[in-house]
């Protein structure tokens, strides 16, 4: 059943609350991203994407998401948890020894939703052309998402991958770059300029579309879009503006909060900000 832009609101909002409690709760952790990645990755896998959260590795008949900037591991499991992957209680064992859910998404431990061990970044648009070249191989109709950092394109394997996808036509992938213009020691253009993101990517030979990652329908619209798109010829990429530390006040629009956790005065302040809708794990 499809949910109202109301009810998924909700659900941003409790994601939210779980991604500042779970890094709080081990001092350790990245939530800038994280809160700036909620809405979109929400709307994934709330509404867009064709998935069972019974999970089976090969992810055949089903829609299937790789997380390539897996250090935001707090949204990436708080939404797989509140969609059905595992108990939300697990949360509790964020980033702890023996842990499923360790600080960079891993294979080793088993945990359902998770297909790739991410954290080096560049990597993951490289595994999510395998995963849509293998769908096409077993003439799967179904579609691959991914995610990636901005700054994780100062990566040079990101663009042969992206001259890879183009060449082989590699349509039936979705890729999203989180446009937010920070990284971990301060802003891209002071770190290592991207230059004009759109043009590269189209000059890559993609489809390029832009989105702004706060709007929920406009999330719904762009992915829909997206998905009309595919089976064309190109391989999609959306640009998509968010803020850092998204719904917090004091940690928005700045590096920063990007693997920095709130002490117990800073947590108190954000959860205030943030609607408990579907129970604290």
């Amino acid at each position: 059943m499809a949910k109202s832009i109301e009810e998924l609101q909700k659900i941003t909002s409790q994601v939210r609350r779980d991604i500042v409690r779970m890094v709080h709760q081990v001092n350790s952790g990245h939530p800038g991203a994280s809160l700036g990645c909620t809405d979109f990755l929400t709307c994934l896998y709330f509404e867009v994407m064709n998935h069972n959260p019974a999970f089976n590795m090969d992810g055949i008949n089903e829609d299937i998401f790789f997380l390539s900037n897996g250090h935001i591991s707090p949204v990436f499991y708080s939404v797989l948890s509140r969609s059905g992957y595992f108990p939300v209680e697990e949360m509790n064992t964020f980033r702890k020894l023996n842990s499923r859910l360790q600080g960079h998404p891993a294979t080793e431990e088993g945990l359902p939703g998770v297909r790739v061990a991410s954290g080096s970044l560049g990597q993951g648009l490289s595994v999510a052309i395998g995963a849509a070249l293998a769908k096409k191989q077993n003439k799967d109709k179904h579609l691959v998402f991914s995610l990636h950092g901005d700054g994780e394109l100062q990566e040079g394997q990101i663009w042969e991958a992206a001259m890879f996808a183009a060449h082989h036509k590699v349509d039936n992938l979705i890729a999203t770059i989180d446009w937010n213009g920070q990284q971990i020691d301060g802003s891209n253009e002071d770190v290592m300029s991207l230059g004009d993101l759109p043009a590269k990517w189209q000059a890559f030979g993609w489809k390029v579309l832009h989105l702004d990652g706060h709007d929920l329908g406009a999330i719904l619209a762009t992915l829909a879009e997206a998905k009309s798109l595919t089976g064309q010829g190109q391989p999609i990429v959306i640009m998509m503006k968010t803020d850092m530390g998204k719904g917090v006040d004091f940690m928005e629009g700045t590096h920063h909060w990007h693997g920095k956790a709130p002490n117990n005065e800073q947590l108190a302040t954000a959860l205030a900000q943030l609607e408990e809708t579907l129970g604290d794990y």
